[in-house]
């Protein structure tokens, strides 16, 4: 069983910032990959940003140069820097996780936390 708990969403003013955390934990034998995806009413969830094992990141272009993804591999958390927001930005934000289990077996499974709101908004 592996569960994934974000935290950090809150009310904000457009160009203010946020900070979410995402922890893993559980039955977790190595994370091959972390992201942030988010959905707002109507939309399709879309990803936010992504981080690899090796470190690389990847990001959504509505998000470049304002949002920083990071991760903590000894506390198995990820972290999703967000400044100069937008109420466009406004949305609930996932935390994901790809990762092997078991060292007995190669198979990788995502898991999703249960989301947290963000709302930007004057």
């Amino acid at each position: 069983q592996v569960q994934l708990v974000e935290s950090g969403g809150g009310l904000v003013q457009p160009g203010g910032s946020l900070r979410l955390s995402c922890a893993a934990s559980g039955s977790i034998f190595s994370i091959k990959a972390m992201g942030w995806y988010r959905q707002a009413p109507t939309n399709q969830r879309e990803l936010v940003a992504r981080i690899i094992s090796g470190g690389s990141t990847n990001y959504a272009d509505s998000v470049k140069g304002r949002f920083t993804i990071s991760r903590d591999n000894a506390k198995n958390t990820v972290y999703l820097q967000m400044n100069s927001l937008k109420p466009e930005d406004t949305a609930v934000y996932y935390c994901n996780a790809d990762l092997q289990t078991t060292e007995r077996s190669t198979a990788v499974y995502r898991y999703w936390g249960q989301g947290t709101q963000v709302t930007v908004s004057s």
